[in-house]
């Protein structure tokens, strides 16, 4: 595992962004982890979160983007930090869009903040986390609507590798496949038991946790 993506999950734990304990998800399943990217606040945390984000869409996706796009609400500084620190480790500029909730009707008018999106534009989406693959269905069309522009790719913090809601398979295999775009995470929760549990100290992942884990697994685990 890159070095990078170990940081990042120690990085989860520190900032209280990745839990483990008795949780109960949207969905309504009860999940022994979860994250919450909410919990990042301040301005070093945002700054190091950019950098992990920066690495993982240059690893996956490579340079040749011009917008990142991060939807309303969480999206936004996810977008906003992860562009600065794009400049600053690779030394290109990548423009940041966002959506508003509700259009503006003076002003900076439109349904959209930051830079417009143009013509043979090429576009990375940015998230925090999905479980259902329903957030993408808002997203999506948002940005097709906007002209002749291609979607790269979807980057995500965590894959959970869990069966999304309507599928047998995770909620990124089934975006890749509807969609017809890569959707990619820094890390999956295979690294992050890797990391804490298989090669770590099992302080946060603790054998009676591991447990709890491989169960929810044999209920809702994706097919790979």
């Amino acid at each position: 595992m890159e070095q990078y993506k170990i940081d990042f999950i120690n990085f989860m734990i520190d900032c209280q962004v990745l839990k483990f304990g008795d949780f109960t998800l949207k969905s309504g399943r009860k999940s022994p982890f979860f994250m919450n990217a909410g919990a990042y606040i301040t301005g070093s945390q945002l700054a190091q979160l950019g950098k992990y984000y920066a690495q993982a869409i240059h690893d996956n996706f490579g340079d040749d983007f011009d917008v990142l796009f991060g939807p309303a609400y969480k999206g936004i500084p996810l977008s906003v930090a992860t562009v600065i620190a794009y400049n600053e480790l690779y030394g290109k500029e990548i423009r940041y869009c966002s959506n508003r909730k509700e259009a503006k009707d003076h002003g900076d008018v439109g349904i959209l903040l930051g830079s417009k999106i143009n013509d043979g534009d090429r576009v990375v989406i940015i998230e925090d986390v999905t479980t259902s693959g329903k957030s993408i269905e808002e997203t999506y069309p948002i940005v097709k609507d906007q002209g002749d522009v291609t979607i790269v790719g979807e980057i995500v913090s965590l894959d959970r590798m869990e069966k999304a809601l309507d599928s047998e398979k995770s909620a990124l295999s089934v975006i890749t496949e509807k969609y017809g775009f890569p959707a990619r995470a820094i890390v999956t929760m295979e690294d992050v038991i890797q990391a804490l549990y298989t090669e770590g100290d099992k302080k946060y992942i603790t054998p009676q946790i591991k447990e709890q884990i491989d169960e929810y697994y044999k209920l809702y685990g994706a097919q790979k």
